[in-house]
């Protein structure tokens, strides 16, 4: 087995599919890349048992064969590389023989065989979208997903399709964000929940992406398909929360003001607050929004007013913080639109402008009890 292909084009595929090997694996084989040569189509493979991905390479060759070649030893290798063409050949002493330029590498390499298959998506339903607009959808909903063990359905991102729109979902029971897309649709009604770290590789891989995804999915797996990549994973299991029944519908009190402002203005404040809650108050009263905080144990206090445009009654409402940050912070738009109801109901925070046609960002963060 012998094959010769670009030091950098060989890198660049390499770092992408390193994404998915975990840094401790239970298997020995999962530390390496799956290396399946069919004359000029290289096929490199890389798996943690519950996600694999794959890229065809072209590769100047006539032969065939599959090994498993050490990952963290060929990637670092790679990285000190100019570009140049490399030759691999397969030796009998079991290694795998790298030569360059100036001089040749030797690594030894495991069966081929002992690599996990990659799951088969049975009976699959499809759709169809562009890279671009799955990668903001990642982008948008995946910071609002949860971390806890307990309730594996939150830590991931709900997906739901239908002939009308794709919705993406994440919510932690604290923030919840609903991203909307009525200008792409699927054939039929479907449910699933992404974990996290395929959507990860996805967002870094597809960002700004103008090929094709094509998303086959069933009760169980997924496989994104997209230029020469595949990427098959496990579904979380498991009925995600009526996110609906969240939301509250009457919201009499909308607060609109420049986002830039009131995003460096909650994070100047929120220095000031205590360290556990992070609760900042927002004190909203004609067109004045007060926004402040204090850590009584140690004497810490900051208040800043901003000019707002507001419609409804003066209202006094507690957050963390923390969510306002990370919420403002992933929306793009010049102004933000916040509507309450009641100091103990959620707020919804929407962008006023800044988004594609068909496109609706809906953001909910749970209050928190104000003390005095």
């Amino acid at each position: 087995m012998k094959f010769i292909v670009s030091s950098t084009y060989l890198l660049k595929h390499l770092q992408v599919l390193g994404g998915v090997i975990n840094n401790s694996n239970t298997l020995p084989i999962l530390d390496n890349f799956l290396f399946d040569l069919q004359k000029k189509k290289l096929t490199v493979s890389a798996s943690d048992l519950e996600t694999t991905m794959s890229s065809e390479l072209e590769v100047e060759s006539d032969s065939e064969g599959v090994i498993a070649v050490p990952a963290r030893l060929l990637l670092d290798t790679l990285k000190t590389f100019p570009e140049q063409p490399l030759t691999f050949v397969v030796e009998d002493n079991n290694t795998v023989e790298i030569s360059s330029n100036h001089g040749k590498y030797a690594l030894a390499y495991a069966d081929g065989n002992e690599f996990p298959k990659a799951i088969e998506v049975a009976n699959p339903s499809t759709t169809t979208i562009l890279g671009d607009v799955l990668a903001t959808a990642i982008a948008k909903t995946i910071f609002a997903s949860g971390n806890d063990d307990l309730r594996p359905v939150m830590s991931g991102v709900f997906f739901q399709f239908s002939p009308e729109n794709l919705i993406f979902v994440a919510t932690d029971a604290h923030k919840l964000v609903k991203y909307q897309r009525n200008d792409v649709q699927a054939s039929e009604v479907a449910e699933f929940i992404m974990p996290k770290k395929p959507l990860n590789l996805l967002k870094g891989i597809l960002a700004g992406s103008e090929s094709e995804v094509k998303i086959e999915y069933n009760d169980s797996n997924a496989k994104f398909s997209f230029e020469n990549t595949e990427l098959v994973c496990r579904l979380i299991d498991g009925k995600y929360p009526n996110y609906e029944a969240v939301i509250p519908k009457e919201n009499p009190n909308k607060l609109s003001i420049s986002r830039n402002q009131f995003l460096g203005s909650v994070k100047r404040v929120s220095i000031f607050s205590n360290k556990t809650t992070h609760q900042i108050r927002l004190k909203i009263a004609g067109a004045e929004l007060n926004i402040s905080a204090e850590d009584v144990d140690y004497s810490n206090k900051a208040e800043e007013r901003l000019s707002c445009q507001y419609h409804g009654d003066d209202m006094q409402i507690g957050f963390n913080s923390r969510f306002l940050v990370e919420m403002l912070g992933n929306l793009t738009s010049e102004d933000v639109t916040l509507e309450m109801s009641l100091p103990n109901r959620a707020g919804i925070l929407t962008p006023s402008d800044g988004l594609d046609e068909g496109e609706e960002v809906t953001m909910l963060v749970m209050p928190v009890m104000l003390n005095g």
